[in-house]
């Protein structure tokens, strides 16, 4: 299927490993300029080769820090323009809620949610004034069902969530949408540390973490297995694309049927 990217110009932050990698992958392959950014200039380049060697043939690669006002401003000002917004950088911990302290309330609001608020707030209006554009924010199933022990990263993602949908309201009669992404547990660089760090034998074999993590901690899903990262990628890539026009201010789960709600 053709998604009729090839005159797009993407930016993906956090876009050097897991989802977002490979959203900037899709992208790419489908013939949209990328942008892919990173706080690691080594990281960086190795992404922007990897992609390269995959197909896409137009991707640049911009060091950039847009958990900070100033790190936002600058990649704004070395990208003025874009078509295609998916802000998928995020960080994630578990952590007891009795242990959260007020510094990490805000510090996980400022990485997950306004960082993605900074880049709306600087491509939005470009959008609406061309008539066509995507916002796309990674949120996660735990915006609509947050678990006890993630509760801070949690708030984050609902977030994400109710501006999307904002967001949305502002795109009436126009070609522009905006939606959000959920994805469920995914396979990715940081996520046997994480695992390890819930298993009651931290030192067991990834497999087996990994299943008693589903039997345990996600008895609910029906995919009973982490999500690859290119199975997201798949559907921000056609929610990314003219081919969605008719999908806005949505919530779309990618979650392996965690949420066991069907609305």
């Amino acid at each position: 299927m053709d998604l009729q990217l090839k005159d797009k110009t993407a930016l993906v932050t956090g876009s050097t490993a897991g989802i977002g990698l490979e959203i900037a992958r899709a992208l790419a392959v489908e013939g949209a300029s990328v942008i892919v950014t990173g706080r690691a200039q080594a990281k960086l380049d190795q992404a922007v080769e990897d992609i390269r060697a995959s197909g896409g043939k137009h991707v640049t690669g911009i060091l950039a820090d847009v958990t900070t006002p100033e790190g936002a401003a600058a990649l704004v000002q070395a990208v003025p323009q874009v078509d295609i917004l998916v802000n998928n950088l995020g960080i994630y911990e578990s952590k007891p809620f009795a242990e959260i302290s007020d510094a990490d309330w805000m510090f996980y609001f400022d990485v997950n949610v306004l960082s993605g608020v900074r880049l709306a707030r600087a491509y939005f209006p470009g959008m609406l004034a061309r008539n066509w554009g995507r916002v796309i924010f990674i949120s996660s199933e735990t915006g609509l069902v947050p678990v006890p022990d993630m509760i801070h990263y949690a708030m984050t993602k609902t977030a994400q969530i109710s501006i999307a949908r904002g967001l949305a309201q502002l795109t009436k009669g126009t070609n522009v949408t905006v939606n959000s992404v959920l994805p469920g547990p995914t396979r990715s660089e940081g996520i046997v540390g994480f695992l390890r760090s819930v298993a009651s034998n931290p030192d067991a074999p990834d497999a087996e973490i990994e299943a008693e993590f589903f039997a345990k901690g996600r008895p609910a899903s029906l995919l009973q297995r982490m999500i690859e990262p290119e199975e997201i990628a798949s559907l921000v890539a056609y929610v990314a694309s003219p081919l969605s026009a008719a999908t806005n201010g949505a919530a779309l789960r990618v979650e392996g049927g965690l949420v066991s709600t069907i609305t």
